[in-house]
C-alpha cells in the first residue's frame, strides 16, 4: 500500500472517532425527555436549598393558638374579650328585675300596679320610701346614728336607742314640746338592724304564722326601723307600749295632733291598712321633714299616697 493511501485511511478513522464521542456527550437528560421543565413561577420554585442555612421558625405557644376563637376567648393584646351575660340575653323577653332601682321623689315611684320588689336608690334620703314593696339595700346601715337625749323605757345604750342625727334632734325637740304640754313620752324602739329584724320576724312567724306576722312586722330589709328614721313611742310609764291599747291615750292623741310640727308622721294611720299593708300603729312615728309631714297631716294621707306609690302586695 502506498504511503498516500495510508494517510487517507488514518484521516477517515480519526474523523469517525471524533463524531462518535460528540454524539455521546450531547445526549439529553431524563427530565428533558419527559418534558419536565423547571420554569419561573412553577410550584417547585422556592423550595429550600438543602445547603442553605435554615431560617428560624417562630414557635407557637399552644395556649395562644386560635386567639379570639379558643376557649379562653381572649381579645386584642391579651385582654379578656367581653362575653355575653346569659341573664342579659333577650332582655325584652325576660321577667322584670325584682330589685329595680327607684328614686324617692313624688311622681317617680311605681304607681302601685307592679308588685315587684324595688330597692330605694337613695336610702340616706330623709324621705326614703320603705314598705312592703320598696326595700333598703342589703345590709344597709345608716352612717350617722346617734343616741338622742330623750327618755327611753330602758337605760342601756343599745342598738334600738339610736336614730339618725337629724331625726334624733327633731325627736328631742318633740319630747321637749310634749313635756311643755304636760305629756311625758318615752322611746320604746328606734333603729333596728337587718339582722335583728330577721330574728324578730322569724319569731313572729313561728308564733303566729307568716300571714298574720306580715300584718304587724316587716320582712327583713323592709323595716322603717332600719332607716334610723322611725321610732315606737309610749307614755313614760310604759303601759300599752307598742300595743293597740295605746290608741286613745293622752300620749297617742298628742302625737297625732303635734308630730307633724316636728317633721314626724304617724306612719300607719287608722283605716289605711289596705294602703300601708300594716294595721293601725299610733305609736310608730317616722321622720320625713317638716314640709312633707305638714302636707301629709293636712291631707290626712299616707306616705304612699303622698308619693303616689301605693303597693298592691300584702
Amino acid at each position: 500500500m502506498s504511503k498516500t493511501a495510508k494517510i487517507v485511511i488514518l484521516f477517515v478513522v480519526v474523523i469517525a472517532i471524533g463524531w462518535g464521542i460528540g454524539k455521546y456527550t450531547s445526549a439529553p437528560s431524563a427530565s428533558e425527555e419527559e418534558g419536565t421543565v423547571v420554569s419561573e413561577g412553577s410550584a417547585l420554585q422556592g423550595q429550600p436549598d438543602a445547603s442553605a442555612e435554615p431560617s428560624p421558625v417562630a414557635s407557637v405557644n399552644p395556649d395562644e393558638q386560635d386567639q379570639g376563637t379558643s376557649g379562653n376567648n381572649m381579645g386584642a393584646e391579651g385582654a379578656p374579650a367581653a362575653t355575653a351575660d346569659p341573664e342579659e340575653n333577650d332582655s325584652e323577653d325576660t321577667a322584670p328585675n325584682p330589685t329595680s332601682v327607684v328614686t324617692n321623689k313624688p311622681g317617680t315611684q311605681d304607681s302601685g300596679n307592679n308588685a315587684a320588689e324595688l330597692t330605694a336608690a337613695e336610702p340616706e334620703s330623709m324621705s326614703v320610701m320603705v314598705n312592703k314593696q320598696y326595700k333598703l339595700p342589703d345590709k344597709y346601715k345608716p352612717s350617722d346614728l346617734v343616741y338622742p337625749n330623750v327618755r327611753f323605757l330602758f337605760s342601756e345604750k343599745i342598738e334600738k336607742r339610736m336614730m339618725r342625727r337629724t331625726a334624733a334632734g327633731a325627736l328631742e325637740e318633740m319630747f321637749a314640746g310634749a313635756k311643755k304640754d304636760g305629756i311625758q313620752l318615752a322611746g320604746v324602739s328606734a333603729y333596728r338592724s337587718e339582722k335583728t329584724q330577721t330574728r324578730l320576724f322569724n319569731n313572729y312567724v313561728d308564733r303566729d304564722g307568716e300571714e298574720k306576722a306580715r300584718t304587724y312586722s316587716a320582712v327583713p330589709g323592709h323595716s322603717e326601723h332600719q332607716t334610723g328614721l322611725a321610732i315606737d313611742i309610749s307614755g313614760s310609764d310604759g303601759k300599752c307600749a307598742a300595743e293597740s291599747c295605746f290608741a286613745g291615750t293622752p300620749e297617742a292623741d298628742w302625737l297625732a295632733s303635734h308630730a307633724a310640727e316636728y317633721g314626724f308622721i304617724i306612719r300607719y294611720p287608722e283605716g289605711k291598712q289596705s294602703i300601708t299593708g300594716y294595721k293601725y300603729e299610733p305609736w310608730h312615728v317616722r321622720y320625713v321633714g317638716k314640709e312633707i309631714a305638714a302636707s301629709i297631716a293636712e291631707k290626712g294621707i299616707t306616705l304612699e299616697e303622698y308619693f303616689d306609690a301605693v303597693p298592691v302586695s300584702n
